[in-house]
């Protein structure tokens, strides 16, 4: 028996990165997860990924009209929602004095905008006792160059979800943060002309000498889905090496 079993748990960008490894892992723990994201020819090599329980619905989180959508998939299911990891964020370094107001609109449009929506619009399917994740960030604390717009997304939605956390205590639903500190994903490599640089820099910043793997933060994402963490709730657990901790 999986720290799942039975349960059902939704993964936003859950086709590559740190979404797909928790989709992974949730399902493994016997959870049938349904996994959400922009492109389908990746959301299809995710399913073969994950195995038989999991369901694909292809969709933007920014856009409202592809998360009812969503929902109304999970509805179909018929057992409503136990666990919700927003994991779908968007990342792009632009210092101050560059920011245009497409980056500042597109930014805050998915990471805070498409996060409260995608909280809001699953209520009426959560159940009670379920779990809330939100995919936070090392950046809201440590002021990194050209991170601006992006680490104030996730104060944000960070806030957020310590608000969410007592609004639905009623209803025993925990909402946690995690907080990966540097990552090997494909978005991390994305964001500079020169990744084994940038990838060898973020590295030196880590106490334990490393980028995390995807694996990693999935298993934090696991422990806070699962009764394991049943006393805990508007937290951020930092699974970053150590790099906010020493």
């Amino acid at each position: 028996m999986g720290l799942l079993e039975g349960k059902t748990a939704l993964v936003t960008g859950g086709s590559t990165g740190i979404g797909l490894a928790a989709a992974v892992r949730l399902a493994a723990e016997g959870a049938h997860v349904f996994i959400t994201g922009r492109r389908k020819t990746e959301l299809d090599a995710a399913l073969e990924a994950i195995g038989s329980s999991a369901t694909a619905v292809t969709g933007d989180i920014a856009n409202l009209s592809d998360l009812d959508r969503l929902y109304e998939a999970i509805r179909g299911r018929g057992r409503g929602l136990d666990v919700l990891f927003a994991n779908a964020s968007i990342a792009s370094l632009q210092p101050l004095e560059e920011i245009t107001e497409e980056h500042f609109d597109t930014i805050f449009g998915v990471n805070v905008r498409g996060t409260l929506f995608t909280v809001k619009k699953a209520l009426p399917l959560l159940n009670d006792g379920a779990s809330i994740i939100l995919n936070g960030s090392t950046s809201v604390d440590s002021g990194t160059e050209a991170f601006g717009v992006y680490a104030a997304t996730k104060a944000a939605t960070r806030s957020l979800s310590r608000t969410w956390a007592n609004e639905l205590k009623g209803r025993g639903i925990r909402v946690n943060t995690v907080t990966p500190g540097p990552t090997l994903t494909p978005a991390l490599v994305g964001l500079t002309p020169d990744p084994e640089r940038f990838k060898q820099q973020l590295a030196a910043s880590v106490p334990l000498g490393r980028l995390g793997r995807p694996e990693e933060i999935a298993a934090a994402v696991a422990f806070l889905a699962s009764e394991q963490s049943s006393f805990v709730t508007g937290t951020s657990l930092y699974v970053d090496g150590g790099l906010n901790q020493i």
